[in-house]
């Protein structure tokens, strides 16, 4: 009697992880909705410390990585709880936007960037501004310096204290389509839109930014392709260019600044 009874202990645990596994399933034993969401967010967690690792780039020691990950995560959650499959987005493509969204408002409240360091951003952006209207091109590094009345040592010092303010410039969110899905700078250059005329807003954008990259030196070009389109981190595009991450670093900042002196001057 012993083996018998624990012959149907071992079929009742049995069975009992039987009903456990196909909870997340219906009756027809397809995986309900519950389930389905709950395995998007766990096949993509490592999507948000990708994410985060980049955005983290040049942000100040202080800042906790672990705040910007629960950031990110939350941003996961409700990208896997909205996601539509019939609109025919990938869902690391869709998850992707959410996620930087969350994390540039967990930035936002920080407030990180201090007063003395958005000056000094303006400035060199002012500079690159004037003579880009006087030259009709973009000023090199020595011609910014000489403008601004520096030395080479402390405008590269300058960029590197800026450094942080601008690796973020292209993910920024800069709209929000009226099916509240966020759209980053980055994101213009590609896709439509269901407005008309948010359409037409984009298209416009989108030949400007196009123009105004294709106005940077071919190191800034590759730059900026490496990273934001090739999505390498800033120490992997020195290795592929042969110089210091250091320098890497202060070629982006340089080539954001410039992208961006152009559109405000153009969006003013």
């Amino acid at each position: 009697m012993d083996m018998f009874d624990r012959r149907r202990g071992d079929d009742r645990r049995q069975q009992g992880r039987r009903l456990s596994d196909m909870s997340g399933y219906d009756a027809r034993g397809q995986q309900t909705a519950s389930q389905k969401y709950e395995e998007l967010v766990r096949k993509h967690l490592k999507l948000v410390n990708f994410i985060v690792s980049r955005l983290a780039i040049g942000l100040p020691s202080w800042i906790d990585k672990r705040d910007l990950i629960s950031a990110g995560v939350i941003g996961l959650i409700s990208a896997a709880k909205q996601f539509n499959p019939a609109k025919g987005v990938a869902f690391e493509t869709y998850a992707s936007t959410r996620i930087r969204g969350a994390v540039f408002d967990e930035l936002r409240s920080m407030d990180w960037i201090p007063r003395s360091v958005r000056e000094k951003s303006k400035i060199v952006e002012r500079a690159i501004a004037e003579l880009t209207g006087q030259l009709h091109r973009f000023p090199t590094d020595t011609e910014a310096a000489n403008h601004l009345g520096w030395d080479m040592d402390r405008y590269h010092a300058v960029i590197d204290e800026i450094s942080g303010t601008t690796l973020l410039s292209l993910d920024e969110i800069i709209t929000v389509s009226s099916s509240g899905d966020t759209v980053t700078r980055l994101e213009s250059v590609q896709g439509t839109s269901e407005n008309p005329l948010g359409g037409m807003e984009r298209k416009e954008l989108q030949d400007r930014l196009v123009k105004v990259i294709g106005s940077l030196s071919e190191q800034e070009r590759l730059v900026i392709a490496l990273y934001y389109f090739e999505e390498l981190t800033l120490k992997e595009i020195g290795l592929v260019l042969k110089v210091t991450e250091s320098r890497i670093s202060q070629i982006h900042t340089t080539a954001i600044l410039k992208i961006r002196s152009r559109l405000h001057v153009a969006y003013a």
